[in-house]
């Protein structure tokens, strides 16, 4: 546990890092009464550190890992060989262009071991994302690199209001999913009560946010609106104690924010992450709510033109790509995260000096997540295929009251074909087990008669997306 600190600004003044102190949790809660108003931070002299410290932080940590990645992984080593570089090319952060791209295809060609830095006994655990045809990506950690993300989420937390004496209600799947070990060790280290309920049974979820007093929910923002839902329903809304939620792994509009805040009556804020860097935590937004703040120390950001790979500057937007600094079992180096945003050094409101970046403002690839699960279309089709299906289907991904659905519309060869309604429901329930075994959630399916889906003289119309959940 930390001692965590605020910004205090009373009557225009300013009082920087003030230490969280008995009875002053009141008036930490009371933002908008009195003309007060609080930051808190889990680590202020990281968090607010001078642009100068951010940089030589910066400097020293990429060179000391280039160095580090090149002795030990040879998928790097055969990399850099291949465009010439050495790691005494690489003396500051300016020369991080130099390096080549990390994708997650080439995750993949590595699985299991291939990018490993350190011994495998120096591990202690590894988190998953799902894979297009079976094979996953795998991230392995030390007991160092999971302490660091820790720190990093309880930045999170601590940005949303978190102190000692609230109760984290975390929801997020637990597993192999980061979501749930991620805020939970957060909650740790800022000394919270930690609930962790991992995904489902809403019942269970709304018997301890009354009974236990939740004050900081975490979970995905499709599944904070079904529970704020559920707690209308049971006319429960003024049972609850919450006041802030972190939600994250899907995308969601400034509108469901606005919607869930006023249901549940909190401040939602996002968070960013990706299992390949280290899970939630990688960014995550502050009171300003003007975009999210990178945890720099641990992270180099980029933003690329993605067809041509060229950086560009803070405005543009473009393919958010990342390096890690800090990481000792599984550092990645320029790893193109395929999501589409814009950087900004603008100094924030709330004193943070780290870089910020706007939600997700699409994907440079065909991902999907749905339900906070990456789909790819590859792995819908791998299973159509396997199943003896051709190749003539639509994904049809939707939102309803706040809840993504996904659906699955497949053609039937001319041998499959059968107005016996009992065989087309067999046929069909096949597929959604087969479905729910490659990405582990729902997903409806409709078999349609031959040639009914319309054909496409140039690129196939695979996914039909009707969220509109990236607004540019």
């Amino acid at each position: 546990m930390q001692q965590i600190y605020v910004n205090m600004y009373i009557r225009n003044k300013v009082w920087y890092n003030v230490p969280v102190e008995a009875g002053l949790e009141k008036l930490i809660l009371d933002r908008e009464g009195n003309g007060t108003s609080m930051e808190h931070y889990y680590q202020p002299e990281i968090e607010c550190a001078s642009r100068e410290q951010i940089r030589a932080w910066q400097d020293e940590r990429l060179v000391k890992t280039v160095k580090r990645v090149y002795e030990n992984v040879e998928f790097y080593k055969k990399k850099m060989d291949e465009k010439g570089i050495r790691p005494e090319d690489i003396r500051s952060a300016d020369d991080l262009c130099k390096l080549p791209f990390l994708t997650k295809d080439d995750l993949r060609d590595a699985y299991p071991y291939g990018l490993l830095a350190r011994p495998l006994s120096d591990c202690v655990r590894i988190q998953s994302t799902s894979g297009t045809t079976g094979r996953r990506v795998v991230a392995f950690y030390t007991q160092n690199d999971i302490d660091l993300w820790e720190d990093c989420c309880a930045r999170a937390i601590a940005a949303a209001g978190g102190t000692t004496e609230d109760v984290v209600h975390v929801c997020y799947g637990y597993g192999l999913f980061t979501g749930g070990p991620g805020l939970n060790g957060g909650s740790h280290k800022i000394g919270s009560l930690t609930l962790p309920m991992s995904s489902g049974n809403t019942e269970r979820q709304i018997q301890f946010m009354c009974d236990l007093g939740s004050t900081i929910l975490c979970c995905t923002p499709s599944y904070a609106a079904y529970l704020a839902e559920s707690v209308w329903e049971r006319g429960l809304q003024n049972q609850i104690k919450l006041k802030a939620g972190i939600f994250g792994a899907e995308a969601w509009t400034e509108e469901m924010r606005r919607d869930i805040e006023e249901k549940l009556g909190i401040k939602a804020y996002d968070i960013y992450g990706l299992t390949e860097i280290s899970g939630p935590g990688v960014s995550f937004e502050c009171s300003a709510q003007t975009g999210m703040h990178i945890n720099e120390d641990h992270f180099i950001a980029e933003v690329i033109d993605p067809k041509t790979g060229e950086v560009l500057p803070d405005g543009e937007k473009g393919e958010l790509v990342f390096t890690s600094i800090t990481k000792e079992a599984f550092p990645l180096i320029r790893y193109r995260t395929r999501d589409i945003c814009i950087l900004s050094h603008e100094k924030c409101s709330c004193g943070r000096t780290h870089v910020k970046m706007t939600k997700p403002l699409g994907r440079s690839d065909d991902m999907l997540i749905v339900k906070g699960v990456n789909v790819f279309p590859s792995q819908i089709e791998t299973v159509l295929l396997n199943q003896g299906y051709p190749a003539n289907y639509q994904i049809i991904v939707g939102r309803k009251n706040n809840s993504d659905t996904i659906e699955v519309q497949v053609e039937m060869t001319q041998e499959m074909f059968s107005d016996n309604a009992g065989v087309v429901a067999e046929r069909e329930k096949k597929l959604v087990d087969a479905l729910k075994a490659m990405l582990g959630i729902y997903v409806k399916v409709s078999l349609v008669n031959p040639k009914t889906i319309a054909r496409s003289e140039g690129k196939a119309v695979r996914v039909i997306d009707q969220r509109n959940l990236y607004q540019n």
